[in-house]
């Protein structure tokens, strides 16, 4: 049998209305869980009064009842979701459909159990949670915030974003801001802000024991206040076996409050494991087909892998209302709600490329990456944009989302 020590030192709580149920998974719950003692919450409670129980740092494994009320548990499932720090919740189903399993881990579950419950389901379970959960200092660590963009398809814009969103939350008052390209094989960071290091995030990982304030500060380079740390410069051997950033992410987020993290898509378990560490991930597309489609491939990939759509952010670049589909059109076809987008400003954003600085603010892109960075911190951006004309023209609304659904019966 596995041994799960790290999980047993949660409070194991099912949370169901059922005694029968409750009856058949304790055993298992208490087998493969050693010492731990099962509690139970009778019903399904508030948000609030599992908050209230977490108050004293307490970390929670939930076993959440979908088979007694469905629409209870996925209420109770969205609102808890953001504070999957502190519980990880796993969903008890009635059977196995596609769309309810796909539905809770949407919603934030790490795994599910079907009834009935068998000893090599929990294990397989627990088995694939001890894998994902946060290390214990993340989940404390409140106070930094984890931002890491992802590009839902090459030359969305990614890169811009991230270097522009760290500046420009430095300049709305974060303190300590820390950039990051983490892509090891195509990382351009340095090119885009026109600085060079001998040392790259590889370096920092290999050496991740040492890291002492003198070690770091000679790793990272200072742009506009920011401190970055670029990626290599050489494509190095065996960059394709990278699986986990932690070393880094955990000894970078208790020396700033804020992290932008560049990468290079959704995909592999490099970026899996950076997605599941962030606050937030910023899915970055265009409203031009091949990229929604290729949005709506990621979002079912990271579903499917337990990055919990929660904290996915979906962020609309080079937005224009005149060319490609509207903002409503995309959010009803992704079955997402667009975040934020970025209007289409080729001119402000080649020439601040071109000489390596920041997008300025008095551009319409330079105003949306503020207001963006202020929706992410807590800081105030500049006023919002007034919201977009209706599209003078009906969406072919059919022909999108056939083109989705056929994405979607492939998977």
């Amino acid at each position: 049998m596995a041994n799960f020590e790290s999980l047993s030192a949660k409070r194991v709580v099912i949370i169901s209305p059922d005694n029968q149920l409750v009856n058949e998974l304790t055993p298992l719950l208490q087998l493969h869980l050693g010492a731990s003692t099962v509690e139970r919450v009778n019903g399904y409670p508030s948000p609030e009064m599992l908050a209230s129980a977490a108050e004293g740092g307490a970390s929670f494994l939930l076993f959440l009842d979908f088979i007694s009320d469905s629409a209870q548990a996925a209420e109770l499932l969205e609102k808890i979701g953001p504070a999957a720090s502190q519980f990880q919740i796993l969903a008890l189903l009635g059977n196995n459909g596609a769309d309810q399993i796909m539905g809770c881990l949407r919603l934030g579950a790490v795994d599910f159990l079907v009834q009935p419950f068998t000893g090599d389901q929990l294990e397989g379970a627990l088995t694939k949670l001890s894998r994902v959960q946060l290390l214990p200092e993340v989940a404390r660590n409140q106070g930094s915030r984890i931002v890491a963009v992802m590009p839902a398809k090459g030359a969305c814009g990614a890169t811009t974003i991230a270097s522009n969103l760290a500046l420009q939350a430095k300049k709305q008052g974060v303190k300590r801001v820390l950039l990051i390209d983490l892509d090891p094989l195509t990382g351009n960071l340095s090119f885009l802000l026109k600085v060079k290091s001998i040392y790259s995030f590889l370096d920092a990982l290999h050496r991740a024991s040492e890291l002492d304030q003198d070690l770091w500060k000679a790793m990272v380079t200072e742009v506009g206040g920011v401190d970055v740390l670029l990626s290599p410069d050489i494509m190095p051997n065996g960059s394709h076996e990278l699986r986990d950033p932690s070393p880094i992410l955990d000894y970078a987020r208790r020396h700033y409050d804020l992290l932008i993290l560049d990468t290079s898509s959704v995909y592999g378990d490099w970026n899996l494991n950076v997605a599941r560490m962030a606050s937030e991930v910023l899915l970055v597309t265009t409203n031009e087909l091949p990229a929604l489609q290729a949005a709506q491939r990621a979002l079912s990939y990271m579903d499917t892998n337990r990055v919990g759509r929660w904290k996915v952010r979906l962020i609309v670049n080079r937005y224009l209302i005149d060319v490609g589909l509207s903002r409503d059109v995309i959010g009803t076809a992704l079955h997402t709600e667009v975040y934020e987008t970025l209007p289409s400003d080729y001119e402000a954003v080649q020439k601040a490329l071109m000489e390596g600085r920041s997008i300025p603010m008095s551009s319409p892109f330079g105003k949306s990456i503020a207001n963006l960075a202020g929706k992410l911190t807590g800081f105030s951006g500049p006023p919002k944009p007034v919201p977009e004309a209706p599209p003078k023209k009906a969406s072919s609304l059919s022909g999108l989302f056939s083109l989705f659904s056929k994405t979607k019966a492939l998977r």
